[in-house]
């Protein structure tokens, strides 16, 4: 039985796409290349990600328990929550990644790494592109040293349409995560990990017909957003809070998931 960990943040939890009968009430690309794996081979799957953890936190709460589960192949990808804050040591973290894929990968774990999102059409974010410019040559550093898998989310261009995002505009939303799916299913049989390139069992949605939306419309939908989702945003990095404090992770078990589970 071969066993897939995933671990990180909202990314692999599966924020955006939601999904009212799963743990969290998300599904997510990590989800969905697990039923995939559960589909198609003798695979079972573990979620240990919790939305808003920083790298430390992943190091200290997901490592160790993740390493105790001796799965086969683990996708690691968190930096973003870090990269959001200027005064964070992005050198000093980026070490402390280098050490905890050491650990995965001196106990022969497949590791799967993410490059960081490409904000240059973002209005909001386009002033971390540096800071994310720098994460991804760590990760791809790190990734040669270490000999592991790279989804390269970076380079990824479809991602810049909005009609994969979710409304918030902070994450993926359902056809994202399912293009992710697809994505990171073809590094994996690319690479010989799984036997032949199950990619083409993810169904990526047909997106709708773009927007065009009148100056006026536009500005009341901006103002929506902020209202929505940016002021309780700011709110939390203010008072040191997290969207995930209440929250466990949604498979801390290993599980044969399958596209209806719950």
């Amino acid at each position: 039985m071969a066993k897939f960990l995933a671990m990180g943040d909202s990314f692999t939890e599966g924020v955006g796409d939601d999904d009212p009968l799963r743990p969290n009430q998300v599904r997510g690309w990590a989800d969905r290349v697990a039923e995939v794996l559960c589909a198609r081979g003798d695979w079972e799957y573990a979620n240990l990600a919790i939305r808003g953890k920083k790298i430390g936190q992943v190091i200290n709460q997901q490592m160790d328990q993740a390493l105790s589960m001796k799965p086969d192949v683990v996708s690691l990808y968190a930096g973003g929550n870090d990269i959001l804050r200027p005064k964070a040591d992005l050198e000093a973290l980026m070490r402390s990644y280098d050490s905890m894929v050491k650990r995965f990968a001196d106990a022969g774990i497949t590791v799967l790494l993410f490059t960081g999102f490409d904000t240059v059409d973002s209005p909001l974010f386009s002033k971390t592109r540096p800071r994310t410019a720098i994460y991804n040559e760590k990760v791809r550093e790190i990734a040669d040293r270490y000999n592991t898998l790279v989804a390269d989310y970076w380079r990824w261009r479809e991602f810049s349409d909005v009609r994969y995002w979710a409304v918030d505009r902070l994450h993926m939303g359902t056809a994202g995560h399912t293009l992710m799916a697809a994505k990171v299913l073809d590094v994996l049989g690319t690479h010989g990990v799984t036997e032949g390139n199950w990619s083409s069992d993810i169904e990526v949605p047909v997106l709708p017909a773009a927007a065009v939306n009148a100056r006026g419309q536009k500005l009341r939908q901006d103002l929506g957003w902020a209202r929505e989702y940016l002021a309780p945003w700011v709110k939390r990095r203010l008072t040191g809070t997290s969207s995930g404090d209440s929250l466990s992770a949604k498979y801390p078990d290993y599980i044969r998931l399958g596209a209806e589970s719950s």
